[in-house]
């Protein structure tokens, strides 16, 4: 059975590095967020479960890519029942067609291996290489929820403290798209 923990867990004895990290820079902001620890959820269908425990936190597709020419990066936040439609975002960002960026890109960048994919990997983007898309719906919600930069754990996180507090601490900023309901 899942449980939702308030904050950073009390023994990190075997947590990486790297999910120490963003609980230490989340607290240091004073944001506050809420946990629940899981088996790998790499897919939208693994977290599910990981869904209900969380919400009302609108859980996010998390989607690493790049322009042809892989000389642009791009992390597109998209709500779970939304599709990426490439035409669509391209168009929106004047970027040539995107793709999906390999995890080597992502390690590079980011820290994050793939199915770990998350905003709060942009912390360790120190040079700005990747730029953040937000699908605009998803800025209405009271909640997002995000990995750790781990697929074993999901985070709770008050919208406005990842979008005002936390990119402005990391010194990212975002670009908002508009995205499309259901298939076309």
């Amino acid at each position: 059975m899942l449980t939702l923990h308030t904050g950073r867990p009390n023994d990190t004895t075997d947590r990486l590095e790297k999910e120490i990290r963003v609980y230490d820079l989340l607290d240091s902001l004073n944001i506050n967020y809420d946990r629940v620890d899981h088996e790998h959820a790499d897919t939208m269908e693994a977290c599910q479960a990981i869904n209900e425990v969380l919400a009302p936190a609108i859980i996010c597709k998390n989607l690493f890519l790049c322009n042809a020419g892989k000389t642009k990066f791009y992390l597109l936040m998209i709500r779970d029942d939304k599709k990426f439609k490439t035409k669509e975002i391209s168009h929106q960002i004047n970027s040539s067609r995107l793709s999906f960026a390999t995890a080597e890109y992502m390690e590079k960048y980011l820290d994050i291996t793939p199915g770990s994919v998350s905003v709060l990997g942009l912390m360790n983007d120190k040079d700005c290489e990747v730029t953040l898309i937000v699908d605009e719906d998803l800025l209405n919600e009271e909640f997002v929820g995000c990995h750790p930069c781990v697929n074993t754990s999901s985070l709770r996180i008050k919208t406005n403290d990842v979008f005002e507090t936390f990119l402005k601490a990391i010194n990212h900023n975002y670009l908002t798209v508009t995205l499309s309901n259901g298939e076309e």
